[in-house]
This record gives C-alpha cells, structure tokens and sequence, in this order.
C-alpha cells in the first residue's frame, strides 16, 4: 500500500471540511424540478436541473433536500402565494446550503423558497407564448370563426371518467328547453406529460369529421394551478388557434385562465358553463324565429286589414261608375241587336231567292245531261257483247297454241322420233361421268327397256 494513498472515508471527509468551509453561506438559486418526491417521514427529496434556452439539453442537474420540519412551513407557503403545488417541470428560485456527506456524497438543502419568482416565471413563459402565436397571426383565428346558428352536433375532448365531462353531459340533455344534442367524446389525458399528444391526437380524429360536427368542446373540471399547467402549451394552443371549427373551452374554475384560453373561440369557467352556453345559444335562436313569426304574423294582419280598407273604399267608390256603364252597354246590346234582327232577315231573303234559282238551275241542268247520257247508254250493251266474243277468240287460239307445244315436248312423242333415256339408280342419266364399270343402267326406247352393264 502507498503511504500517499488514504481511503475513500478520507477522501469524502476532506471534501466534506473544503466544501463546507468554502460554501459556508446559503445562496438563492434559480432551477426547474425534474422530479420530487415526498416520504412518509414528511422529507421531500428534488432533482433540480437546468437547461440550455436555445438547446432545451440540460447542462446542470443536482439533488436537493427539504426536510421535514422546513418542508411543513414551505409547502402551504409556496401552495397558497402561488395557487399550485411544487411538482415537476416547475421553474423555482430557493435558498440552499451546500451539504455533502461522507454516505451520500453532495446536495443542497433548501432552507426557503421565493413563490414570486415562480409566478412571474409562469407568466413570462405565458406571454412568450401568446406573444409567438400572435406573431404568427394565429392567436385570433379560431375567433374568427362563425358558430352556427343551431351548435347542436357537438365533438368533446375530455377524460371519459372525470366529473366535469358528466356534469357538461347532464347540464346539457336536461336543459329546459328539451333541445337534443348529439355528443360524441373523444377521450384524452387531460393532466400531466402525456397531454399534449393527448388533446393533439383528439382534434386530429376530430378534423377527420369536420363535416359532421358543429363545434369543438375541451372541458375539465376543477384542480390546483399546476394540474392546470399543461393548458399553457403551445403546441396545444396552435392546434386550436388554426383548427376548422369553432372551439369552446371550460378549463378549470372561473379563476384560471389558461393559453388554451385565450386562443379558443369562447372561454367559459367551467364545463357546466359550456354546456349552459350552448343551450343559450339554440334557446336564442329559437326566439329570433319566435319573434320573426310574431312580426310576419302582425305584418300579414296589418297588410290584411289595410287591403280590406281600400277594398271597401274602392267598392264604394266604383260602384255606381260600374252600375253606369253597365246600363249604357246594355243599351248599346239592345240596339245591337235589334239591328242585328233586320239584318239577318233581310240577308235570309236574299239567300233564300238565290237558293231558289240555284235549283232552277240545277234541274234545268241535270235533265239536259241525263238525257244526253241516255243516248250513250244504248250503244253500250252492242259494244259489250262484241268486246267479249273478241276476248274469248284471243283466249281459244292461246291454248290451242299451249296444247300444240306441250305435245311437242312430251317425252313419248320424243321417243317415238328414235330418242331414248337412260336411268342409273332410278334417276335419268345425263353425263357419262357419272358411271363406273360395272354400273347397271336402263335405257328406256319407244317399245321396251334394255338392262345394260357398264364396261369401261
């Protein structure tokens, strides 16, 4: 063993005398919570980081004590100046001592903790990103929107347990005006890391269905300032700023105003409150129409009652000019027709004279031509009779010449001038062709057949 080597007791105590010697004081410093953990001796037990504002990598991380008797006064302290709990990624300032053991090697111990410095942490990081959205030229656009005039087809995002998303449900299905509403719920985590790829995910599925709903609902029920926290998230606050529909949100109590907030198209305190909007809404509808009704109503009376007026005046007024000029037509009709009367009968006269020697005429007329058709009609019995013996002497020389031809061309008769016909197989045989030696054929003469066989 070198006589220069010690051991690790040693060597941590030597570090434990220069530390405590060198650090001797407590200093106020500035680091985001990476974890904390209570025990049940009532000891809380921190990781503190920092990290790089550019990068986001950490670049310093130590582990720091609060012990019980300190923890006791700091926790209601710190919960009741700041409205939330210390928990994770919560930025504080706290007065530490330097502590190092010889077991469980360097620490801090927090001795007090500053809850202005985490208030105004949280705000600047608010306004930072409200001031990023702004420029951007999102920060406004979900306002923008127009709600339809009856939002009755409504897309939640909410936890499918929690009691402000029940609470939302029964404010609205009970409502006094019996209104229906169709709600569907796309669950997410609504507390914690996992929040923003949570609600993120949700609007997503949501966009799919843009057509089918009216507006966007994101409630959640009350908690402390911290379990509120993940609301003011930029990503989050992006999505909705741009999103298609109308967003309505009712995060927390009346008191919180979260990111989310300020972007939504309507901010309401609470999920109930969301819910007695809604119903608002379509109750104000339905008395814009009730109150349209009314006045088309009251006009149409009005406009009834003004025409039956000037119906009457005018029936008052025209009347007698009416009765007047009915009994001036009626004169001028009667004289009409009086005239009318002679004149028909002086033209009946007329007519009837010219009918009369019309007939006259056509008496006269039709004697002379009957007698003139009679004398044709005697010769027509004459020329008759000898058109009739001229066709029936064309007809007799016709068949005569018929019968001669056919007796011509009578195979007997053609047989008897030394002409025979020959048969193969019962048919007439026209081309020697057609046989074979040793065919049997029939040639037929004037008197009698002879049987032959073919020798070729």
């Amino acid at each position: 063993m070198s006589e220069s080597s010690i051991s690790l007791f040693e060597l941590n105590q030597k570090i434990k005398k220069t530390i405590h010697s060198s650090f001797a004081d407590t200093y106020w410093v500035i680091a985001e919570i990476s974890e904390i953990r209570e025990v049940r001796k009532g000891h809380c037990y921190l990781e503190l980081i920092e990290k790089d504002e550019r990068t986001e990598q950490i670049i310093a991380k130590s582990r720091a004590n609060i012990w019980a008797y300190t923890y006791r006064m700091l926790k209601p302290y710190f919960t009741s100046a700041t409205g939330q709990e210390l928990v994770s990624g919560l930025k504080v300032m706290v007065r530490v001592s330097i502590d190092f053991q010889e077991i469980y090697g360097f620490s801090l111990n927090v001795r007090d903790i500053d809850p202005t410095y985490t208030l105004g942490d949280m705000a600047q990081k608010k306004k930072a990103i409200l001031n990023k959205l702004g420029e951007e030229g999102v920060i406004h656009m979900n306002k923008e929107l127009e709600v339809p005039l009856v939002p009755q087809k409504i897309a939640v995002i909410s936890s499918s347990t929690a009691a402000g998303y029940e609470d939302f449900c029964n404010q609205l299905n009970n409502n006094s005006g019996n209104y229906q509403f169709y709600v569907k719920l796309f669950s997410a985590v609504m507390q914690g890391e996992q929040t923003e790829a949570s609600v993120i995910a949700a609007l997503d599925r949501i966009y799919e269905y843009e057509d089918v709903f009216d507006v966007v609902v994101i409630i959640r029920g009350g908690g402390s300032t911290s379990d509120l926290m993940c609301f003011d998230n930029y990503w989050i606050a992006y999505n909705i700023a741009q999103f298609p529909l109308p967003v309505f949100s009712g995060i927390g109590h009346e008191r919180d105003e979260t990111v989310v907030d300020f972007v939504a198209h309507t901010r309401l305190k609470t999920p109930t409150a969301v819910a007695e909007h809604l119903v608002e809404l379509v109750g104000a509808f339905e008395g814009r129409l009730t109150s349209l009704q009314d006045e088309v109503l009251g006009l149409t009376h009005q406009i009834i009652s003004d025409s039956r007026t000037s119906l009457e005046m005018a029936y008052h007024k025209f009347k007698p000019v009416v009765n007047h000029a009915l009994l001036v037509q009626k004169n001028k009709m009667d004289g009409l027709v009086r005239q009318l009367g002679n004149s028909s009968q002086r033209f009946i006269e007329s007519k009837k004279n010219r009918l009369g020697q019309a007939v006259q005429n056509l008496k006269s007329s039709t004697q002379g031509s009957i007698q003139y058709r009679r004398g044709d009609l005697d010769h027509i019995p004459a020329q008759l009779n000898s058109r009739i013996n001229h066709f029936f002497q064309t007809k007799k020389s016709q068949l005569n010449l018929h019968e001669k031809t056919n007796n011509l061309l009578n195979p007997d008769n053609i047989l008897k001038k030394g002409y025979s016909i020959t048969y193969h197989n019962g048919k007439v045989l026209k081309d020697a062709k057609d046989l074979k030696s040793g065919d049997e054929i029939s040639t037929r003469f004037d008197q009698g057949t002879v049987e032959s066989i073919v020798r070729k």
